[in-house]
């Protein structure tokens, strides 16, 4: 499904509220958030811990989730016309398995590539899923992408982002696999929280009656932000390099 109608009116409160959250979201978090960001904290308690801890590591992989905006916009999109619990546990599965795979395996076979350059990637995902919402592929080139696809690919560079980020860091060898797995673990939990929080506000915005007039907006939102996520990382490689 997608937009087929337009409004410009604001007068819709949940709808006026996520518009000013998600640009002030963007606005103020930074950069490092926007990227896979990994806290100060963090990013010590990493690099310090040796064996086996899966707790902690199960945690960390859920912090990161429900802090990754770029995720969280990704998901918002993906399951923004998806109505039946059927299709988006089949999406968000899908997305799952990208994400899982690149992780681990980008981890612990130490595969990666520049962070600006996968983060940059991640905001056009973004930006992709607010086209494909809004019908934009269909009227401009005469054809819909397998959106299916494109949610497990996409997955594969999200998972593959984090996995970059996580590789600046010196993992200890002592109990790596076990670690790396209880991370993935903690993020599918922080997916679901994040994914449960969503759809109990979609489930109220969709039962206003001026919902499928300001879903127009809400992705063009939502592609603008896609494009401010490309744009932090582009200027991000040009500063670096």
């Amino acid at each position: 499904m997608h937009v087929k109608t337009v409004s410009h009116s604001w007068q819709n409160f949940p709808y006026k509220t996520f518009c000013f959250f998600l640009l002030g979201m963007l606005l103020l978090s930074g950069t490092e958030a926007l990227a896979h960001g990994v806290a100060a904290g963090d990013k010590g308690y990493i690099q310090e811990i040796t064996g086996v801890n899966l707790l902690p590591f199960m945690y960390l992989g859920a912090k990161h989730m429900i802090t990754g905006y770029d995720h969280l916009l990704f998901l918002f999109g993906v399951i923004f016309f998806l109505y039946k619990l059927r299709d988006i546990g089949l999406y968000v599965s899908l997305f799952a398995i990208g994400h899982s795979t690149t992780m681990l395996l980008g981890i612990y076979w130490g595969t990666s590539i520049s962070s600006y350059v996968i983060d940059g990637i991640i905001g056009l995902s973004v930006v992709y899923k607010a086209l494909d919402n809004l019908g934009a592929f269909q009227r401009w080139f005469g054809f819909q992408p397998n959106t299916k696809a494109a949610t497990l690919i996409f997955g594969f560079f999200h998972g593959f982002g984090l996995a970059t980020k996580v590789q600046e860091f010196e993992l200890s060898k002592d109990g790596l696999l076990p670690n790396l797995l209880a991370f993935n673990v903690g993020v599918e939990i922080g997916q679901l929280l994040a994914l449960s929080a969503i759809l109990i506000l979609m489930g109220y915005w969709r039962r206003t009656a001026s919902f499928f007039h300001h879903a127009y907006a809400a992705n063009v939102v939502m592609m603008a932000a896609g494009f401010m996520l490309v744009g932090y990382q582009l200027a991000g490689y040009a500063v670096m390099n």
